[in-house]
């Protein structure tokens, strides 16, 4: 499936146009990213659904090597977004003499269907947008302080225990955290399962450390 996309370089005024191929089975791009969402759970148990425009560069190989978020939703909705379109480099074929600092941008489309989202409100997916933010803001805390646990002073670790409980960040959770780095790497994406491992480990937990030390070396 052929892709023209129509690129505007950064140092001219006028757009032009490129075509690059995507190459994986016999699915556009649409297709490859819908078929390897793990849709996050913030975003699915909020019913938040929308566009994340994601920007990147390929080189002559048709690998990406600069990626980044163009337009985001500003929940976990964009991290997936940005895995998916790592997940396409090598996936790409470009025309001889492609201009390798082109900037492509292409949508990923997060809709749920049959999650009683249906009639949700702009107002509150954008609440819900909004505590995501908060949670996330706990959630960076408790990730330095456990990278940092060394420097701790005594008692300290009680304050992060009551935020992680606050956050429901159990070893349910933690353990669905792995089971989604599992599927991943079963996409081959070692890089996304990683973080996700890593992030089980900056939550003070040991659940993952077997996956890290087979995977993630």
């Amino acid at each position: 499936m052929k892709v023209l996309i129509t690129i505007c370089f950064i140092f001219v005024s006028a757009c032009v146009s490129a075509q690059v191929q995507f190459q994986a089975g016999k699915g556009s791009i649409a297709d490859f990213l819908k078929q390897n969402t793990i849709y996050p759970s913030f975003s699915k148990a909020n019913c938040i659904q929308g566009t994340v425009k994601v920007s990147f560069k390929l080189n002559e190989q048709g690998k990406i090597y600069f990626s980044k978020i163009t337009k985001g939703i500003l929940t976990d909705l964009d991290d997936e977004a940005l895995r998916l379109v790592r997940l396409s480099s090598g996936k790409w074929q470009v025309p001889s003499g492609y201009d390798t600092t082109t900037v492509v941008v292409i949508p990923v489309n997060f809709r749920l269907e049959g999650y009683q989202c249906e009639g949700r409100s702009t107002s509150a997916m954008e609440a819900a947008i909004r505590v995501y933010q908060s949670e996330e803001a706990l959630t960076n805390s408790v990730i330095n302080f456990y990278k940092n646990i060394d420097q701790a002073k005594p008692g300290q670790e009680a304050q992060f225990i009551a935020i992680k409980k606050q956050l429901g960040i159990d070893d349910e959770y933690l353990n669905s955290m792995i089971e989604t780095g599992l599927k991943k790497i079963k996409q081959g994406d070692n890089q996304g399962a990683c973080e996700d491992f890593s992030f089980v480990r900056n939550m003070g937990s040991t659940l993952a450390d077997a996956y890290l030390s087979k995977y993630c070396k």
